[in-house]
């Protein structure tokens, strides 16, 4: 790609990647949450890809490191269900809520304008969601680009 292309996803894709990170912790205040959040942060390495071809893109990000981060993802949320039975609760039970621990404070009743230390498990979720689906949706974008031949002809 032209120098332009490249400048710009250099430029941008550091802001992808943090609004991703935005839309993945406050999925439990407002609209989106951890896929939608993951989706974001991948596209982020689709901007890559395209602006810096197979040859760079393969060189910054490994397909061991996505998966790596696609398992731990499903870890944390499986980690997250087995809290609850650890509770002596059912799976995936919201033993977090009303706690007073992380994402433990009590939600104030009426109208008030969200506090990111609420809702229990489910941020927790959201982040273990949003790992999962950035890494399994990068793995998905090299396995794809792995089959595209190279400028020479070579895979």
């Amino acid at each position: 790609m032209s120098k332009v292309v490249r400048t710009g996803a250099s430029i941008l894709s550091p802001f992808i990647v943090v609004f991703g990170f935005y839309v993945i912790v406050h999925g439990h205040l407002t609209p989106g949450g951890g896929f939608q959040g993951g989706a974001v942060v991948a596209t982020a390495a689709a901007l890559v890809l395209v602006a810096f071809g197979r040859e760079e893109f393969g060189g910054m990000l490994k397909k061991s490191t996505f998966s790596a981060q696609e398992s731990i993802g499903l870890l944390l949320f499986a980690g997250a269900g087995i809290l609850g039975l650890l509770a002596g609760m059912p799976f995936f039970a919201n033993v977090l809520a009303n706690s007073g621990l992380l994402f433990g404070t009590p939600v104030p009743s009426g109208p008030n304008p969200g506090d990111m230390n609420t809702a229990g498990v489910i941020p927790v979720m959201n982040i273990a969601v949003g790992v999962e689906v950035w890494g399994g949706l990068a793995l998905v974008l090299l396995y794809m680009l792995s089959r595209v031949p190279a400028a020479g002809g070579e895979r």
